[in-house]
């Protein structure tokens, strides 16, 4: 084989040179094409979940009911996995779960925080300005669709243990006790809803209702929209902990349902808070 000219090496060198070259542009231009793309999704997503803000999400309040002792809970929120886009409870994953979920709406409640949103904070801890929560809450159980009784109760356990508490530390229980007749009347449930195209986005939603259990009346609803990353990342390692809500709640985030229920069944001895705007977005 007949070796090459200097002319010839000297093209193939400007040519392989061209090939070295051309390759980081093209790489650059294909990472600034996918990040273009990824700002055009997160733009129509964010859109998408502010127009459901608008126009979907929100409060429906129908009728209030006062001197209610308690509430029958047809379901209980339940932990979740909130890396999983597909999550059932993700537009409610701050909110707390098992005994946590029932022994919440038994807490004290505090004034309003004064933010636009009406929120506040719920405590099993009395402190100055508590009101208090339901007396009981009957709880519908999962696997064998029987009625249980919670009750609170509250001792002092450095009366008999002074070694392990300090002097008048008061200390929480959820009593579990026999079901009692007749039923509550009102009762609070909720759907979660599972939709792929709209988790594909980021959207999670889920519908709280009040309902008489006597009329079958539906009293109030709240119909929530989430919106997070589409997958877990190391910025966003679980997306629904750090989503925005629609309407959410600036304090008290764990007792999201507590506040809602607060404005339609009034235990006696309170008064119901004032009612949240009918749109607000939040990350809690």
């Amino acid at each position: 084989m007949p070796a090459l000219n200097m002319k010839t090496r000297w093209v193939l060198g400007l040519l392989t040179l061209a090939a070295l070259l051309a390759k980081p542009a093209y790489d650059y231009h294909l990472a600034r094409q996918a990040r273009a793309a990824a700002q055009a999704r997160y733009a129509a997503d964010k859109a998408e979940f502010q127009r459901l803000c608008r126009e979907v999400a929100g409060y429906k309040f129908y009728r209030k009911a006062e001197n209610v002792e308690g509430i029958l809970l047809l379901k209980v929120r339940r932990d979740g996995d909130w890396q999983d886009l597909m999550a059932p409870g993700a537009a409610f994953a701050l909110e707390t779960t098992d005994d946590g979920y029932i022994t919440s709406f038994l807490e004290y409640r505090y004034p309003s925080s004064g933010v636009n949103d009406e929120s506040y904070f719920t405590s099993t801890e009395r402190m100055d300005g508590a009101i208090p929560g339901f007396s009981y809450v009957d709880v519908i159980d999962e696997k064998t669709g029987k009625r249980i009784h919670y009750t609170p109760r509250w001792d002092e356990p450095w009366q008999h243990d002074n070694k392990s508490y300090l002097k008048g530390y008061i200390k929480f229980w959820l009593d579990e006790n026999p079901p009692q007749d007749p039923a509550p009347r009102y009762a609070v449930t909720f759907e979660d809803h599972v939709v792929p195209t709209e988790r594909a986005r980021g959207l999670a939603s889920s519908t709280v209702k009040v309902i008489d259990t006597q009329t079958n009346e539906v009293m109030a609803e709240m119909l929530r929209y989430a919106w997070g990353a589409r997958q877990a990342s190391s910025a966003h390692p679980y997306p629904w902990l750090t989503a925005y809500k629609c309407p959410g709640v600036g304090h008290g985030s764990s007792a999201a349902t507590r506040q809602f229920v607060d404005r339609v069944l009034v235990p006696p001895g309170a008064t119901a808070p004032p009612f949240p705007p009918p749109r607000h977005e939040n990350r809690r």
